[in-house]
């Protein structure tokens, strides 16, 4: 059976993780890797000026897990650098909970897991679910799909370089309208910075604001999610724009 590894950026014991994991089981073995607490909004993080620690622990359903100090992207590459006994096939990071859509990814602790794989040669997919109230999510749809989409790469590959993002809206099996394999849309941030005093009088800040929202294009990771769609976005580490460097070499910079 394939090995494939998991990890997350909610933190070890969260639901979404949980469900992937077992979701995954009818896939390969699997094995999974997160980290201790949560890290959403990491990107891809890299720890080298503190040690990190690594311990086995005991999850929901009572399977044994890894849960290090570090971030999904360090939870990855301690796997891959000797921590796990097997060379995983596939790495799946997720379920995250909320969406990781258009210029998200640069921020996300969960693409970043996928993105360390990807690094060290091994197809990944990232996978989070769109949640839009307080009520627990519902990740049973989202996983199931993710497996399916696991067996789908395990059989095909993935070319050097790329990722599968995947996106889900918050919706029962019934009601999914199918799935779309989009490209990147464009989010709209509306943070703001939050100015406080701490009891000494000295500044601090936060950036708050309401959630983004994004333009809903067809053919987009934003646009496929508000259709009920799943989406399906190929993510390339190489950002070069290769258009531009042609322009770039007109500018006389010799």
């Amino acid at each position: 059976m394939p090995t494939i590894l998991i990890t997350n950026d909610d933190g070890v014991y969260a639901p979404g993780l949980l469900a992937l994991k077992q979701a995954m089981a009818s896939v390969g073995e699997v094995i999974v890797f997160a980290p201790d607490h949560n890290w959403s909004g990491a990107g891809h993080t890299k720890t080298l000026h503190k040690p990190l620690r690594a311990d086995k622990v005991t999850l929901a359903d009572g399977s044994e897990a890894y849960a290090t100090s570090g971030a999904p992207s360090d939870c990855v590459a301690l796997a891959l650098l000797g921590l796990v006994p097997r060379r995983p096939d596939l790495v799946v990071s997720g379920i995250n909970q909320g969406p990781n859509l258009g210029q998200d990814v640069t921020y996300s602790g969960t693409v970043a897991g996928a993105m360390e794989a990807v690094v060290f040669g091994i197809p990944a997919i990232a996978v989070s679910l769109d949640i839009k109230d307080a009520q627990p999510p519902d990740f049973g749809p989202i996983a199931r799909f993710a497996a399916r989409l696991a067996t789908e790469v395990l059989q095909r590959g993935l070319p050097p370089n790329v990722l599968l993002n995947v996106n889900a809206p918050p919706l029962p099996e019934e009601q999914l309208r199918g799935v779309q394999v989009t490209r990147l849309g464009r989010r709209v941030y509306r943070d703001v910075l939050v100015a406080r005093d701490d009891p000494r009088g000295r500044p601090y800040y936060w950036i708050g604001g309401d959630p983004p929202t994004g333009h809903e294009e067809a053919g987009t990771d934003i646009g496929a999610l508000a259709q009920g769609y799943i989406s399906v976005t190929p993510l390339n580490m190489d950002m070069t724009d290769c258009a531009f460097m042609a322009q770039v070499a007109t500018w006389g910079l010799r």
